[in-house]
């Protein structure tokens, strides 16, 4: 199956008889339109890290990001999703200010919430891989995919943070405080990726299968 980033790419866009476009042959405009997606996918991550709640108990804050994430994912395809993701740790790990509260460096990557930075990568390709096969086409299969997609952010967060607070504390510093969060996430996510299916489907002028 497609993705949303194949509904949405624009078909012929430029071309002429010889099946060339304005930016020189097809598989130009393609490398070009998919270069496109994930540097749009690492910023909107990035965009989405400041918008970040401090907990004093806790290193790990409550972010956007795992939304954008997850969302990159089911949108762009597992491929893309991970290159946007990669994409994103690497203009953090360069010094630009792209992680929570505007942090850059190595130090993110190394300290309590790497294991969470770096469970984004198999986060958004799960996401990624069961869009592929029409999970984000209706509201069930989307929260399936997304509770999928958090669980392995969590896999990888909650080990490497114990190991700077201790096993006994990671569940009650890295996992429960951010459940309800998670929740609206996975909400939005639920509204959002059936409704924009939808929406493709009228603009394509042709009905979409929403089946999970």
């Amino acid at each position: 199956m497609t993705h949303l980033a194949d509904v949405w790419r624009p078909p012929g866009l430029g071309s002429t008889p010889h099946g060339s476009t304005w930016l020189g042959s097809t598989r130009a405009f393609a490398f070009a339109y998919d270069l496109g997606l994930v540097l749009c996918g690492s910023l909107f991550i990035a965009l989405s890290a400041q918008v970040a709640l401090p907990l004093p108990f806790s290193p790990v804050p409550v972010t956007g990001q795992t939304f954008a994430v997850l969302a990159v994912g089911a949108a762009l395809g597992r491929a893309r999703g991970v290159a946007a993701v990669l994409t994103y740790l690497a203009e953090g790990a360069s010094g630009l200010p792209v992680f929570a509260g505007g942090a850059a460096g190595i130090a993110p990557l190394l300290g309590p919430t790497a294991g969470y930075l770096f469970g984004f990568v198999p986060g958004a390709w799960l996401c990624g891989a069961l869009a592929e096969r029409g999970w984000d086409r209706r509201v069930g299969g989307t929260i399936a995919a997304m509770l999928i997609g958090n669980a392995a952010i969590f896999a990888l967060g909650l080990p490497w943070l114990a190991r700077y607070v201790g096993a006994s504390n990671a569940f009650a510093l890295g996992f429960w405080p951010f459940l309800p969060g998670d929740v609206v996430k996975i909400g939005l996510a639920a509204a959002a990726l059936p409704l924009a299916w939808k929406w493709a489907g009228r603009k394509r002028g042709a009905p979409h299968d929403t089946a999970t």
